[in-house]
């Protein structure tokens, strides 16, 4: 999510994408206990329908996106959270002029990313000491990869006339290494949709230490 890479993602509505329905249920069964102003920020809120599932749980939440539309479809719609058209950069603090968070949340954002270590030491900075980052990517694993090669699908899979499509394909290997190097721990993945190493998405869970 950097200024000078970004593509306009073009939201049209508040409505939820094809892939909230199978990794939403799982963000909240690993947010765990939300308590009443628990403070989230969602770093990649698109159009804030997932901030919106926070706010209707009692949560404070603070948004942040490069796409002009989905900030102003987000502010339309849930006008109790604060939304932000920034970047997601390691003064995140900074820049919102707020405390740190005790969840921070990005869903399927770090396959869009030309550099992907300043959004996680955004998500790592932006979180109070013990608090929790999920994240939601793409699965790519052996198996998979090998499957769509043998089937000749990876045209359409990764299709490289997307504008601002995916760039960057992760693993679980992959994304342990980025996130552990910005100094999370106590990684917890769930892989979501199909049959296993098939997997749609995956959701990992991690902590700032205390």
């Amino acid at each position: 999510m950097t200024d000078h890479a970004y593509q306009e993602y073009e939201f049209a509505s508040p409505s939820e994408s094809h892939m909230h329905m199978h990794f939403m249920p799982h963000v909240f069964a690993f947010a765990g206990d939300l308590r009443a102003h628990t403070r989230v920020l969602d770093v990649g809120c698109g159009n804030g329908f997932l901030c919106g599932e926070f706010l209707k749980r009692g949560c404070k939440v603070v948004g942040i996106d490069l796409s002009t539309q989905g900030i102003q479809i987000a502010r339309r719609s849930y006008p109790t959270g604060r939304f932000e058209l920034l970047e997601a950069n390691p003064d995140i603090l900074e820049r919102l002029d707020e405390e740190p968070f005790d969840l921070v949340i990005s869903s399927e954002v770090v396959e869009h990313l030309y550099q992907p270590r300043n959004w996680a030491k955004c998500c790592y900075t932006a979180l109070k000491r013990g608090g929790r980052f999920i994240c939601t990517t793409p699965y790519h694993g052996y198996f998979k990869n090998l499957l769509i090669s043998l089937f000749g699908t990876w045209d359409t899979h990764a299709n490289p006339l997307w504008d601002g499509g995916h760039i960057k394909l992760w693993s679980k290997h992959t994304l342990t290494r980025l996130l552990t190097e910005v100094g999370f721990e106590n990684l917890r993945f769930r892989g979501v949709g199909r049959m296993p190493g098939l997997w749609m998405t995956m959701i990992v869970k991690a902590e700032k230490p205390q």
